[in-house]
């Protein structure tokens, strides 16, 4: 804050020569006052002296004596710590030249002694004109203020209908309702009520500065001088009194609908109390007290005077801002808490954190450029007050802007939709970070419009040098560039999109195209990042020559470490040269079998039947087949007992075949007639028939399927038998035939009386019936 207030301080003193008035007399006097002083006179003496050009030479008595030339010290070129003491050093000289100016003064009026530069008896008629002015003028705008009630009072109740119009006849709704009454009123009525207030207010100011005006008039006599001071309270009054307006507009104590900001009638009058308080002290002393005090007393005494009231000021502030500040962070937070915008919500809690910083800063920087030009000080504070105020709510009103627009999901028409169904969700995809982006930009254009606006920065300046204007062109260069690459990319994955979901005709993409389009799309998306990145460094002044050669000979070295990813990448390069298999085909390689998912420039993703995600790279594959190449088969071996007949077998599989064939579904999918090549094994459980179907790519299982059920149906209903595990018995037999009689008998169950049972140690043994 000391370092922004020296900066400002040294500012506002330089442009103070274009504005100073052209009555030089107050400056002469000044100079007289301090070549009174010895020590500021020897201080004054050293630093012209330092200022002198090289090889100058001064006069001495009689003749010219040579000197010895001291180096020039530009002030602008010392280092930031010399500065600020060269500052503090020169502001604390003046302060005890003033103070001990005054002091003598007052001694010198105690004791009755002449002060030199007294000018309070030429004075008295002035003055007497001011003191009847400021009581005229107080009088008249009370009795404006009174007037002026009524128009409040009455845009008061209009607002309040209008609210009472909104809920319409219903009963109580209760304190909560009555809590938010505020949030339901409609703003732009609302703010006609406060702007036609403001406007009321400041009528009831410029009128009693009218009738000030007329009185001082009357009671000068036509005499010019003595209105000097009565006009310099006039303009002040009207100056403080709009500044006042502006203050009981945001707060509006009296009448709750006419208030802006949703505060207590308690906190509001406080608040008002405040700024009311500090913008009269600050206003009637720096416009109306310190330049009397100068032109009926002492500049030094006046300069003594400023200080002192401006240090009431500051205290007084800073206690009240720091006495207060956590109430109002509790505040801002409960405000962003309700408040439906993200944006304004995290800037009400930033603010909340920091906004007590941001009134000393203030009250600051009001205290170092009152003290460096007092005259100019409340003019630059108000014009660098309004100049911010009104950056940041623009920047607000701008963000707020996008952000409410950029909100809003963007839609494309049905058919742009179908034709390009990620191109929405691509686009939708840019707005946060376009948003992230232009919020950026008005938050560095607010932060530079700020720090022109306290002469901590020369916006107009720096535009006009070859530096800013270079950024600026920097800035259009890069936004214009990273646009091209979003286009570009979108516009290219929208047409591979556009193709890759063609679903039926005969522009219908195949599996291959499908895969090398993807493929075509992943490198593109690298290709365009790449070159992005390059031409982006290239305009913000980085040589990418140097990045061009570093990364071919990293190049170099990752393909002597990593072989084993160049082989992955060669093998995959050839493997599609070779059309070996596509998305969506079913393959089976390294000893897994499924669905190829994906396919990158060194990996292979398969999916298998149970949902297992295997990532494959290119370099362990040593053999690949693919069961979706140009056709398949349903090769099918059926095993038949051997009592069946085998060309009844053969007529019944055909039979199922032609069933197969009255399948709408399954039928499309059968691109020859069955082949039946025969008997191909004969086993120990029976005969095999060996089946071939030849179906569409990829269809053989589906076939399979459904065929086997049609000849299970088919042999069911024949009675031709599947072989199945079975045990022969069989008695040895002689050469002649002839087998041994078996001694066979039947067991039958033994039979129990009801509710016998067999006695303890005694068993239950089944009765034999004798039989051959």
């Amino acid at each position: 804050m000391l370092a922004a207030a020296v900066f400002t301080t040294r500012a506002v003193a330089q442009t103070g020569p274009a504005t100073a008035p052209a009555d030089n007399t107050p400056s002469y006097a000044a100079l007289a006052d301090l070549l009174e002083n010895d020590k500021a006179r020897d201080k004054l003496i050293e630093q012209l002296r330092s200022l002198a050009p090289e090889g100058a030479q001064a006069p001495a008595a009689g003749v010219a004596q040579p000197t010895r030339a001291e180096p020039s010290r530009d002030p602008a070129g010392l280092p930031l710590s010399q500065r600020l003491a060269i500052d503090l050093q020169t502001f604390t000289a003046g302060l005890l030249h003033d103070t001990a100016a005054t002091m003598t003064a007052v001694r010198a009026a105690l004791s009755g002694e002449p002060v030199p530069g007294n000018r309070l008896r030429a004075s008295l008629p002035a003055l007497s004109v001011l003191l009847f002015t400021i009581v005229g003028t107080l009088l008249a705008y009370a009795a404006f203020r009174v007037l002026a009630g009524f128009g409040f009072a009455r845009l008061n109740a209009w607002i309040l209908d209008d609210s009472k119009g909104k809920v319409g006849p219903q009963p109580d709704p209760g304190p909560a309702a009555k809590r938010y009454r505020y949030a339901s009123l409609t703003l732009s009525r609302k703010l006609l009520g406060v702007l036609a207030a403001f406007l009321i207010d400041v009528a009831a100011s410029l009128s009693a500065a009218l009738a000030g005006y007329v009185l001082s008039t009357i009671l000068a006599d036509g005499t010019g001088g003595k209105t000097l001071f009565a006009l310099q309270f006039l303009t002040a009054f009207v100056m403080i009194e709009i500044a006042k307006a502006v203050s009981r507009g945001v707060f509006a104590t009296r009448y709750d609908q006419l208030r802006l900001l949703p505060l207590s009638p308690e906190a509001a009058a406080y608040w008002n109390h405040w700024l009311t308080l500090l913008i009269g002290l600050t206003g009637y002393g720096l416009m109306v007290a310190v330049p009397v005090a100068e032109a009926v007393f002492l500049p030094a005494a006046a300069k003594v005077l400023g200080l002192i009231i401006m240090l009431g000021v500051y205290i007084y502030g800073v206690r009240v801002v720091w006495k207060n500040r956590h109430a109002v962070r509790a505040g801002l937070v409960r405000r962003a808490e309700q408040s439906s915008t993200a944006v304004f919500g995290t800037l009400l809690r930033v603010l909340g954190r920091i906004w007590h910083l941001i009134a000393l800063a203030y009250f600051t920087m009001l205290l170092a450029v009152s003290q460096a030009d007092q005259d100019q000080a409340l003019v630059f504070m108000t014009r660098a007050t309004i100049q911010t105020v009104a950056a940041v709510v623009i920047g607000l009103a701008l963000a707020a802007t996008l952000s409410s627009l950029l909100s809003r999901r963007i839609q494309l028409p049905d058919d742009w939709r179908r034709a390009l169904p990620l191109l929405e969700s691509r686009i939708n995809a840019y707005v946060p970070a376009t948003l992230k982006a232009l919020r950026l930009l008005i938050l560095i254009t607010v932060s530079l419009v700020v720090l022109d606006a306290w002469r901590a920065f020369d916006l107009l300046a720096w535009l006009e040098s070859a530096n800013g204007r270079a950024t600026v062109a920097l800035v259009f260069r890069v936004g214009i560039i990273l646009a091209m690459a979003a286009l570009s990319w979108t516009v290219l994955a929208s047409l591979i999109e556009h193709r890759l979901s063609l679903s039926g005709g005969i522009h219908r993409p195949s599996e291959r195209e499908k895969t090398l389009l993807m493929l075509f799309r992943n490198a593109a998306a690298v290709v365009i990042a790449t070159m992005t990145a390059l031409i982006v460094l290239s305009q913000i002044g980085i040589d990418i020559g140097p990045l061009i050669a570093g990364a071919g000979v990293a190049g170099l070295a990752i393909g002597f470490g990593a072989q084993k990813l160049v082989q992955d990448v060669i093998t995959g390069v050839f493997i599609q040269l070779e059309n070996g298999m596509n998305q969506n085909d079913v393959v089976e390689l390294a000893g897994i079998f499924g669905t190829v998912e994906k396919i990158t420039i060194r990996s292979v993703v398969i999916r298998t039947l149970d949902g297992g995600y295997h990532l494959i790279p290119f370099s362990t594959i040593d053999k690949l087949t693919n069961h979706t190449r140009d056709f398949g088969y349903h090769y099918g071996e059926y095993n038949i007992a051997h009592r069946e007949n085998v060309d009844e077998a053969i007529a019944q599989l055909e039979l199922a075949f032609k069933d197969l064939m009255q399948d709408p579904e399954l039928s499309r999918e059968v691109l020859e007639d069955i082949s039946i090549p025969g008997v191909t094994g004969l086993t120990e459980r029976g005969f095999t028939i060996r089946v071939l179907i030849k179906t569409t790519p990829g269809n053989q299982w589906a076939i399979q399927r459904g065929f086997n059920r049609l000849v299970k149906q088919r042999f069911d209903a024949a009675g031709i038998e599947l072989p199945y595990p079975q045990t022969v018995l069989h008695f040895g037999r002689d050469k002649l035939g002839y087998a041994a009689p078996v001694d066979v008998r039947g067991v039958d169950a033994l039979k129990h009386s009801a509710g016998t049972t067999p006695a303890p140690g005694q068993t239950m043994r089944p009765a034999l019936d004798e039989g051959n």
